[in-house]
């Protein structure tokens, strides 16, 4: 779970908090109790991204017509 740091607070401790981030630690940064950012280690947010992008993929091929494809004429055709 993401520890919660108010802004005034994030913006006093911010080194420490990087510090934190960078041992693997994740905050949520919050202006009078509503959330308005997160400080997560840049490896989570790539494999988040990453997640998020095979997920958008799978739903698009759902929608795509499935089609017969013989792979063995498509082999032979390009060896010639």
């Amino acid at each position: 779970m993401k520890d919660v740091v108010g802004t005034y607070e994030a913006k006093t401790k911010f080194t420490e908090l990087l510090r934190e981030v960078r041992k693997g630690k994740s905050f949520t940064i919050t202006n009078r109790g509503e959330e308005i950012a997160e400080i997560i280690p840049a490896r989570a947010a790539r494999e988040k991204r990453a997640a998020e992008a095979v997920e958008r993929f799978q739903e698009f091929m759902k929608d795509q017509p499935r089609i017969k494809v013989d792979i063995k004429a498509l082999i032979e055709e390009g060896r010639d």
